[in-house]
């Protein structure tokens, strides 16, 4: 039989039940009518708040709280819940809230979902099983999120959307509206160089003359219309004496993922 391993600085609630073989560590937090299933293990500064169920072999790490109340004005304290299955991991800081009366009074996460740092599921919202939440995704209340899908970082989702089986959600999109099963959706991207950081290299001990030629070869590498291969060439043949320009030709030469221009 496996054995419960509850430190003693943990705070676990008379009314919580442990199954077999849960770890709370030191200084974590397992509320009242709170339920956690066979091997799951609170790290050190974790929070459970319930009422909450949880499967099998979920993984809380420090600083994650889960099953806290709804972030919602409406909330006067009605019972509503958690429900989660087997082999779910919070990350560090993770917000989990339980459900709304209006809402349905339920939050319910699947199987095996992964959250990495930040993430935040709101109230009333249901995941499905297999999900992988990038640092920061963060959905609003009553999202449905079905299984395999993938939510880029800081990635926000607006209230009541759906989004289908399999979907991947690009980094920093803003999801307004259902996202399809299978589909691939990423945000516009349009970051451009402006060129040299003059005020921070001002602040560094930069000379005047040092700033001068780096804003010669950033002309050259956005401005004079040349392609970045005629830039270079036009920098080592131009400014190929000052050991700035020489190492941002080094820098750009050994790009493998090209750069910003």
């Amino acid at each position: 039989m496996k054995k419960q391993e509850i430190h003693p600085q943990a705070i676990v609630a008379p009314g919580a039940k442990l199954g077999k073989g849960v770890k709370v560590g030191a200084y974590a937090m397992v509320g009242e009518d709170v339920e956690l299933g066979e091997g799951c293990t609170l790290h050190s500064h974790a929070v459970v708040q319930g009422p909450s169920k949880f499967g099998k072999n979920n993984v809380f790490h420090p600083f994650s709280v889960i099953g806290g109340d709804p972030q919602d004005y409406t909330f006067r304290g009605e019972r509503v819940q958690l429900v989660a299955g087997d082999g779910n991991i919070f990350r560090e800081y993770v917000t989990v809230s339980r459900g709304t009366k209006k809402g349905g009074g339920r939050t319910s996460l699947g199987n095996e979902n992964f959250f990495l740092s930040y993430a935040h599921v709101g109230h009333d919202c249901q995941v499905g099983s297999n999900t992988l939440f990038v640092n920061g995704a963060t959905l609003a209340g009553h999202v449905t999120v079905e299984d395999f899908v993938t939510i880029g970082a800081f990635c926000p989702v607006h209230q009541f959307c759906r989004i289908g089986r399999y979907a991947y959600i690009g980094a920093s999109t803003v999801i307004t509206q259902d996202v399809p099963p299978f589909s691939k959706i990423v945000t516009e991207r349009e970051t451009k160089s402006f060129g040299i950081n003059t005020i921070g290299l001002e602040r560094k001990g930069f000379s005047p003359e040092r700033l001068q030629t780096l804003k010669r070869a950033y002309r050259l590498l956005l401005r004079a219309k040349l392609n970045t291969t005629q830039a270079l060439a036009e920098m080592r043949e131009s400014l190929g004496d000052s050991a700035d320009v020489r190492e941002l030709i080094k820098f750009i030469e050994s790009a493998e993922r090209g750069i910003v221009k």
